[in-house]
């Protein structure tokens, strides 16, 4: 590992430790020539797959983009940033153990509005109706409905 300071290759760890959520390893490093600390990451490298857009398009997978629908969709609901990270992190998990090397867009957006369904029912709603595109309100309704007697086993 280079020293950031020093430029030097040589070091020695000081102090290992995973971290809070155990998807990377943080060392303490300390310069053998300057013998300043530093800390460095130690993560898995992750193996995405392409995403297959709805025209046929193919595109790297883009957890930024996941993070955005999701959170806008949560707007002003009681979603904290945490519990949104957790909810996209078991997507991008369910998209890699699936082994693929392509995987369409509607894989991923169902992924997503099965959590959010059980996260916020309003956010699942607000996903839904960008993400399917409903044509009219009656396909609007009909959604509404069956997450209506999904909950309660009756409608409300």
């Amino acid at each position: 590992m280079r020293c950031p300071y020093c430029g030097h290759l040589e070091d020695r760890v000081v102090d290992s430790r995973e971290t809070q959520d155990g998807q990377a390893t943080r060392r303490r490093r300390a310069c053998l020539s300057c013998e300043r600390r530093f800390t460095t990451y130690e993560r898995i490298e992750d193996v995405l797959p392409q995403v297959v857009k709805k025209d046929g398009r193919r595109e790297a997978f883009d957890r930024a983009k996941i993070v955005e629908g999701v959170a806008t969709a949560c707007q002003k609901r009681p979603v904290s940033a945490e519990q949104v990270e957790a909810l996209v992190s078991a997507v991008e998990r369910q998209v890699q153990e699936l082994g693929e090397r392509e995987i369409r867009t509607t894989v991923i957006g169902e992924a997503v509005m099965q959590r959010l369904r059980t996260l916020d029912e309003v956010a699942y709603v607000r996903f839904a109706s960008v993400y399917r595109a409903f044509r009219d309100v009656g396909e609007f309704m009909t959604e509404l409905a069956g997450l209506a007697r999904k909950d309660g086993g009756e409608e409300r």
